[in-house]
């Protein structure tokens, strides 16, 4: 999976549980101060995000996954490894 493809699996994935608009999610942006999302929408995005990517986000690890680029290093790690 490449980065392109994992970047609009995770806009889809933000416009749907935070409403914000998929274009708008860009590797650069931090979850929190960027796009706004709470710890609540974060944990419902890495639910959602490990049933698309099939990769396993321990609640551990998800406190680190503060930029979409984290999240996208971390699918590509989690699915290189699998």
């Amino acid at each position: 999976m490449t980065e392109q493809e994992i970047l609009e699996g995770l806009g889809e994935i933000v416009e749907e549980i935070a409403g914000v608009p998929a274009a708008d999610v860009t590797p650069a942006k931090s979850f929190v101060d960027d796009l706004d999302i709470d710890s609540l929408a974060m944990v419902e995005i890495a639910v959602a995000a490990q049933d698309k990517f099939g990769v396993e986000i321990p609640d551990d690890q998800l406190k680190d996954l503060k930029t979409v680029q984290d999240v996208i290093d971390y699918v590509k790690r989690s699915s290189a490894s699998a």
